[in-house]
């Protein structure tokens, strides 16, 4: 997904926390939750969940592509080119021709509802913008190498030249169906600068979501339990059992005034900060292949992807930076091992202009083997039937 902008894009090497704080978790069960906490509350971008109630969405990318997911509502995105304090959405008295929609149509097909939209993200005023959460991520995601073999190499099917990868699907799982996860965000407390959390299922980083304000947490706080999670953390939820991790607690003999109670407590929550930024060290100070999605003059929606390294986790997500570079929002989503490698082998032969050869030599392997991890992460149909036959008996002979 390509825009055009004579802006200069805001660098997104990596995820930063500048200008945040990880606070102490709170733990339920298998589920930790890390409150993140803004030291500068700006009041200048704010946030605001608008809810769909519909059982299957259905976003037009362009002329011959479409997104189809279950979609539980949109961000809206409010903000000030010049620094100003702004109203959520919804908290404003405006002319009603200012409340333009981009929500599309609503079908009722009987069975099921649906809701057909144009975009994944669309300005709805000159500074408002809608945009579906973590859908802008996982849409790139499928749309990797969408269009398939640039070159036609005779061992392509006849499908997969003229339709690229379509139709290309990946099964995730929503937070409410992770067990513990709707206890935890019911009973844990919110502090009072709170603008997002780690979430992290038998200690394994799940998800992150940050957001600019802290009243706009609190009014998202429980839309943990309707976004995306990878197949693994569900059965994380099922087995983990309640990790008391922690580090050093108050050391009573250093303490003899309020000064060296300060001191102490101050150095307890930097132990904790520390040890959150090691459990999520695959994520926050990871290098990403960042994407543009939409200039909002003073920030930018970026979407973005961890190197994949398939030995270690992998995300996905987006971010709204400012043009300082410190993050005003984050939506991260953990990919699984499948998840990564599918990606993987798409990069590595699109890398490799799609010869199954060059390909092979690259990833230190015989050719046959490459045509079985790409029948085994499900790219079979791309390949004719007889050169999976082929390699299939060529292997059984080894």
């Amino acid at each position: 997904m390509k825009h055009k902008t004579t802006r200069k894009q805001v660098p997104l090497d990596h995820i930063s926390l500048k200008g945040l704080t990880l606070a102490p978790s709170q733990v339920l069960g298998g589920v930790r939750l890390v409150p993140v906490l803004r030291n500068e509350v700006r009041a200048d971008l704010r946030l605001t969940q608008r809810p769909y109630d519909e059982d299957i969405a259905a976003v037009q990318i362009d002329n011959k592509t479409a997104y189809y997911s279950y979609i539980p509502h949109a961000f809206v995105a409010d903000w000030s080119s010049d620094g100003a304090p702004v109203a959520a959405y919804g908290t404003q008295i405006r002319a009603e021709k200012s409340q333009r929609t981009t929500d599309g149509k609503v079908h009722d097909l009987g069975f099921m509802t649906a809701r057909v939209m144009q975009k994944m993200r669309a300005r709805e005023d000159r500074n408002r913008l809608r945009f579906l959460p973590l859908d802008v991520s996982l849409e790139g995601f499928l749309s990797l190498h969408f269009g398939g073999p640039d070159v036609i190499w005779e061992e392509y099917s006849r499908a997969a030249i003229k339709n690229g990868l379509s139709p290309r699907s990946e099964r995730t799982i929503p937070g409410r169906l992770i067990k513990g996860l709707d206890d935890a965000l019911r009973v844990f407390e919110i502090h009072t600068n709170q603008v997002g959390s780690l979430v992290f299922v038998g200690d394994a980083l799940a998800s992150a979501f940050i957001v600019p304000h802290p009243d706009d947490y609190r009014a998202m706080h429980s839309t943990l339990l309707t976004d995306d999670y990878g197949e693994l953390l569900y059965y994380y939820g099922l087995y983990a059992e309640e990790n008391r991790l922690h580090p050093h607690e108050i050391d009573a003999e250093r303490v003899q005034s309020l000064d060296d109670l300060r001191a102490e407590v101050a150095r307890v929550r930097t132990d904790w900060a520390d040890l959150h930024q090691l459990m999520s060290h695959n994520l926050l100070g990871c290098p990403v292949r960042p994407e543009m999605v939409y200039d909002m003059g003073p920030f930018q929606l970026q979407r973005f992807m961890t190197e994949l390294d398939p030995k270690a986790e992998n995300h996905i997500g987006e971010a709204i930076i400012r043009k300082n570079g410190s993050l005003e929002y984050l939506k991260s989503y953990r990919l699984s091992a499948a998840q990564c490698r599918r990606a993987f082998l798409l990069m590595q032969l699109a890398e490799c202009n799609w010869s199954l050869d060059v390909c092979a030599a690259h990833l230190k392997c015989t050719r046959n083997e490459l045509i079985f991890r790409l029948e085994n992460a499900g790219f079979g149909y791309l390949l004719h039937q007889h050169v999976l036959e082929k390699a299939r008996s060529e292997l059984r002979l080894q």
